[in-house]
C-alpha cells in the first residue's frame, strides 16, 4: 500500500511488520530506500521507480543490513548504492543472505530478481558526510545501536529524515548491537533536529509523520524506554502493553533487551 505521498516523497508500506520503502524524486535523481519485503511489493516499487526515472540517476540507500531491509537488493542493478562502511564490511554477509533464502523457502516465494548482499558504491564513514545529488543534498549520520551499521539520512531542502529502525510508532527500541550506542544515537537525533529543518520523518517500520511534535515524542519515548530498561523498572512491560497493539508479537524483543542489560551490567 501507499502510506504517504507528496510532491517529492512516496512511502510504500509492506503487509509485513508495517515495513516502509521510500522513493524520493528530485529534478536530477531518484532515491529509493530499503525496497522490501514480498516479491509483488518489490515489483510494484520497481515498476514505480522505472516509470518515473526517465534520465535521472538512481540511488539506493540501505539504512542497515537486517535481511528484511536488504531483501530487495538485486531488483535495481543500475542503482548507485549508499550505505555505511560497517554494512559494506559486515563479516557474516552469507548468514544474512541465508536468512533471505530461508524466508523465501519457508513461504514458497519466487522473485523476479536474484537477491544478493548489497555492493556499496558510496560509503558513509562519518557524521555530517554529504552527497550532492544535483538540486538536492544528502547529509548522513552513523546510527549504531539497533545494528552496528545503521544510517540516518537527511534529504534537503525537502526536510526528509530517513531514520531506519529508530523512532517508530509501532515498535519500541529493538537493540541488537549496543545499549550505549543506541542511547548515543537517540541523543544524536536531538542534535539533528536542532541543526536541520525536519519536515517529514520516515521510520523503517510504522507511520511516516510530518508533525515535528510527533518526532519529538518518539525521541522522548525511546529515551524513556531505555531509562526504564536499564533501571529494571517493573512498570515498563505494562507501558508497552498499553502503547503497542502488537506487543504480544514483540514480547521476545523486549526480553532480549532485558538480557542485554543484564549482560552489560
Amino acid at each position: 500500500m501507499i502510506q504517504y505521498k507528496d510532491k517529492y516523497l512516496q512511502v510504500f508500506q509492506s503487509a509485513l511488520y508495517k515495513t516502509t520503502s521510500s522513493v524520493i524524486q528530485t529534478a536530477q535523481s531518484i532515491i529509493a530506500v530499503d525496497p522490501n519485503w514480498l516479491p509483488e511489493e518489490i515489483d510494484r516499487i520497481q515498476r514505480y521507480v522505472y516509470s518515473v526515472k526517465r534520465d535521472r540517476h538512481l540511488y539506493i540507500i540501505y539504512t542497515h543490513s537486517d535481511f528484511d531491509h536488504i531483501i530487495g537488493s538485486g531488483a535495481f542493478p543500475d542503482a548507485t548504492v549508499i550505505a555505511t562502511e560497517s554494512l559494506k564490511n559486515r563479516s557474516d554477509k552469507e548468514r544474512v543472505m541465508e536468512e533471505v533464502y530461508q524466508f523465501d523457502q519457508a513461504h514458497y516465494l519466487d522473485r523476479s530478481y536474484e537477491p544478493h548482499y548489497p555492493a556499496v558504491d558510496i560509503i558513509v564513514c562519518e557524521d555530517g558526510q554529504t552527497l550532492d545529488v544535483g538540486d538536492a543534498s544528502l547529509t548522513f549520520y552513523l546510527a549504531p545501536g539497533h545494528t552496528e551499521d545503521g544510517l540516518f539520512t537527511l534529504v534537503e531542502p525537502h526536510g526528509i529524515f530517513l531514520s531506519g529502525d529508530y523512532l517508530s510508532d509501532v515498535e519500541f527500541p529493538f537493540v541488537y548491537s549496543s545499549l550505549s550506542d543506541y542511547q548515543h544515537t537517540i541523543n544524536k537525533v536531538e542534535d539533528i533536529l536542532h541543526k536541520h529543518t525536519v519536515r517529514i520523518q520516515v521510520p523503517g517500520h510504522g507511520t511516516t509523520t510530518n508533525e515535528i511534535e510527533e518526532v519529538q515524542e518518539r525521541v522522548a519515548f525511546s529515551n524513556l524506554y531505555l531509562e526504564k530498561l536499564k533501571s529494571h523498572d517493573k512498570s515498563l512491560e505494562k507501558v508497552l502493553e498499553e502503547k503497542f497493539p502488537f506487543y504480544d508479537g514483540m514480547r521476545g524483543e523486549h526480553l532480549d533487551n532485558k538480557k542485554l542489560v543484564n549482560h552489560d551490567s
